[in-house]
């Protein structure tokens, strides 16, 4: 088990490009971490400066204290599974498992050990003779879960190597990731656009924009206590609901309608917030917030409603069934513990 140091990371691509803007976070030593946000984040691209993948512009990447810069990838014993499985398809499972360790020169016994350990591992055993194209899509991913295993690195890297998965194999191979990091204990980096696969998995989730860290902690924390607009969005499926307002009183009124504050918010009368809370702090009730309904979509345990309020769509999820239908008027009760409020101006929490 090793850990991982970003110090002022900084990737620019020829002269003006700046993707990275001087990140900087530390990875414990056997921990799950995730890299997670929507396309051209730089999430990816940091992964792959930490592979070796990619010059690193500006800052340090360290490995258990020392500086990786200036190591070739094969030196800096980590382990990559990518998206498209990169199997050799001339190779049968049990040699493309011990291919890296046939180039390092191990032993014809030493392989086969550690292919055969790894193959159990992964439930492998029985497909070793098998040729890539003889494999689905989840088998294949996990022969280059075991090609990674095999080596024993002190880093695991995976980027996005679900999103060629269909949805059912991909709650199956999360769940089998998870399991394996739980066995193996080996720090792992973990780089998806999918923020349930983020929540599911990590330790902690890093939650990047634009070549920033918007936030970073524990998926709970990250869902609790969003620091800003943009995680309130992110983070959470279906997504927060979001109302540009104006205080009044104890109530932020939004679309023509008021809006409960929690006692603990500290806000000025006249002041522009945006008032969130989440699709399942919402209820129906007899009294409160009027609104429209739309849609209807019945998940069997729960119910998603799509209401329309002012000009605004909200989305409300209901445990159990209901015989609401579109177009019926209904009134929404809040939570207001619940609640999360962010300044009009900045998008910071309140």
């Amino acid at each position: 088990m090793s850990s991982v140091t970003f110090h002022h990371i900084e990737k620019v691509y020829g002269q003006k490009v700046k993707v990275i803007h001087g990140i900087s976070f530390e990875i414990q030593s056997g921990e799950f971490v995730v890299l997670v946000g929507p396309s051209g984040c730089g999430k990816s691209t940091l992964l792959r400066m930490l592979a070796g993948l990619e010059e690193i512009t500006g800052g340090e990447i360290r490995i258990d204290g020392q500086v990786i810069n200036d190591l070739e990838s094969k030196d800096r014993d980590i382990a990559m599974v990518f998206q498209s499985y990169a199997l050799y398809p001339h190779m049968t499972v049990r040699e493309n498992m011990g291919f890296s360790l046939k180039l390092r020169k191990e032993s014809p016994a030493n392989i086969a050990q550690r292919v055969d350990h790894a193959a159990n591992i992964l439930n492998l055993s029985a497909l070793l003779d098998r040729y890539p194209r003889e494999l689905s899509g989840g088998q294949r991913q996990r022969v280059a879960m075991g090609r990674a295993i095999v080596r024993d690195p002190k880093v695991f890297l995976f980027d996005e190597p679900l999103s060629n998965l269909d949805a059912k194999l991909r709650v199956a191979m999360r769940a089998e990731i998870k399991a394996l990091h739980q066995r193996l204990k080996t720090t792992t980096v973990y780089v998806t656009h999918d923020q349930i696969e983020a929540m599911t998995m990590a330790d902690r989730i890093v939650v990047m924009h634009d070549g920033i860290i918007e936030q970073m902690g524990t998926p709970l924390e990250l869902f609790d206590q969003p620091r800003n607009l943009f995680v309130a969005q992110f983070i959470g499926s279906p997504a927060m609901n979001l109302l540009e307002g104006v205080v009044e009183g104890s109530s932020v009124r939004a679309q023509g309608q008021l809006w409960p504050l929690p006692h603990t918010t500290h806000v000025a009368p006249g002041q522009t917030v945006h008032y969130g809370i989440r699709p399942t702090d919402l209820s129906l009730s007899d009294s409160g917030v009027q609104a429209k309904v739309i849609v209807v979509e019945p998940t069997g345990a729960e119910t998603e409603l799509l209401l329309q309020v002012g000009e605004q769509r909200v989305t409300v999820v209901t445990h159990g069934r209901t015989h609401i239908q579109p177009d019926d008027v209904v009134h929404l009760n809040v939570a207001t513990d619940k609640v999360h409020v962010f300044d009009g101006a900045s998008g910071q929490r309140i």
